[in-house]
């Protein structure tokens, strides 16, 4: 059974941690509304949703991409780079604890934002949030399940994710890197076709595959062009309220797609 792991957004989400933007306002009424739209793609997308425990306290709560990783039959607690947010990660565990066998971060500081899965592979971004210590950590966690964890280089955003993501499989079969040739030079990455955003579009670098579609953040009509081009089912997402949280589509579910 495909799952995806939610959680409600914090009406506190206007005092979320700010890295490369300056802070504007947020309707926090307005992104639970988004937050709704984006649960019910996931959900006409085959997937059942699975909400984790509320943390109306915590501002970031909403990006539980941050607290975790799925992988198979396991999940690895992480250890998100922003003291504020320490607190989610034992909510997290609470909620994944029935579904899987957990595993969990003791040092360092990882945000899953910075960890890009392609095959048994994990590229790991360093960046603000995630460390080396981090990165050391989480090899030792998952090279016992068959993972192996590479180091990544990103410049000028917040995540690894920020700049690349994995679209799926084209209409010839090959599986394609969607990325911001402004953050991400994708000569790093192996057994994956590297597809760039259009220059005036970095936000599309920041996709989500669920079943048989790709979700787009709504506003990059190029992008979306191209993937459709490439045979793409296309689903564009208004996440507006949340991008000025430096926030992508990613963020803000946890992604079990095994059938």
């Amino acid at each position: 059974m495909m799952r995806a792991f939610t959680r409600a957004v914090s009406p506190r989400l206007a005092e979320c941690q700010l890295t490369h933007l300056e802070r504007v306002s947020i309707d926090s009424l307005g992104a639970a509304a988004q937050h709704q739209a984006y649960e019910q793609a996931l959900t006409d997308a085959g997937l059942t949703v699975v909400r984790l425990p509320e943390l109306p306290d915590d501002p970031d709560a909403v990006f539980v991409e941050d607290t975790a990783l799925i992988l198979g039959e396991h999940a690895v607690i992480l250890r998100p780079g922003a003291p504020s947010r320490a607190g989610e990660t034992d909510s997290t565990a609470t909620g994944l604890a029935d579904h899987y066998g957990l595993r969990q971060l003791d040092r360092g500081t990882v945000d899953g934002g910075d960890v890009l899965r392609i095959g048994h592979t994990l590229y790991v971004g360093r960046s603000t949030r995630t460390d080396a210590v981090g990165l050391a950590a989480l090899a030792e966690a998952v090279t016992p399940l068959g993972y192996t964890v590479v180091e990544a280089h990103l410049r000028d955003c917040l995540h690894l994710k920020t700049g690349a993501t994995v679209a799926g499989y084209d209409k010839d079969g090959a599986l394609i890197l969607l990325y911001s040739e402004r953050s991400v030079d994708p000569a790093q990455f192996t057994g994956i076709e590297p597809l760039a955003v259009d220059a005036d579009e970095a936000a599309a670098a920041n996709c989500l595959r669920v079943g048989d579609q790709l979700l787009l953040p709504a506003g990059n009509p190029r992008t979306a062009g191209r993937l459709r081009d490439r045979g793409f089912i296309v689903v564009e997402i208004d996440i507006a309220e949340f991008q000025k949280a430096e926030a992508g589509l990613t963020c803000m579910s946890l992604i079990d797609d095994r059938d």
